[in-house]
């Protein structure tokens, strides 16, 4: 999608998004105070909300992380056992050409 569509989108869903809360307003049951009260209140338990599942996903980002950390580290031991098996094969090997 080009920028300048991109562009028109974003204010096209701007707009429809304050003309529906506009809206909504207007033709709300309750009196200003009251609706203002209640979308506070939503709003409080959308970012306590929110804020739970930020917690939960740092909580199990961290959990993967050690995860991670941990095999790495395993399969980090493993080559470096690999390589000394290497170096010890190849030293066995150049003392037997070597050797007169």
């Amino acid at each position: 999608m080009s920028g300048r569509r991109v562009t028109y989108f974003a204010i096209g869903a701007a707009a429809g998004l304050a003309a529906g809360v506009i809206i909504g307003l207007m033709v709300a049951p309750d009196s200003g105070a009251r609706t203002r009260r209640r979308l506070a209140n939503e709003a409080m338990r959308a970012a306590d909300l929110a804020r739970s599942v930020a917690d939960r996903a740092e909580r199990v980002a961290a959990l993967i992380g050690t995860q991670v950390d941990h095999a790495l580290g395993r399969e980090e031991e493993a080559a470096w056992r690999r390589v000394a098996r290497l170096r010890d094969g190849v030293q066995r090997y150049s003392r037997t050409v070597m050797a007169p």
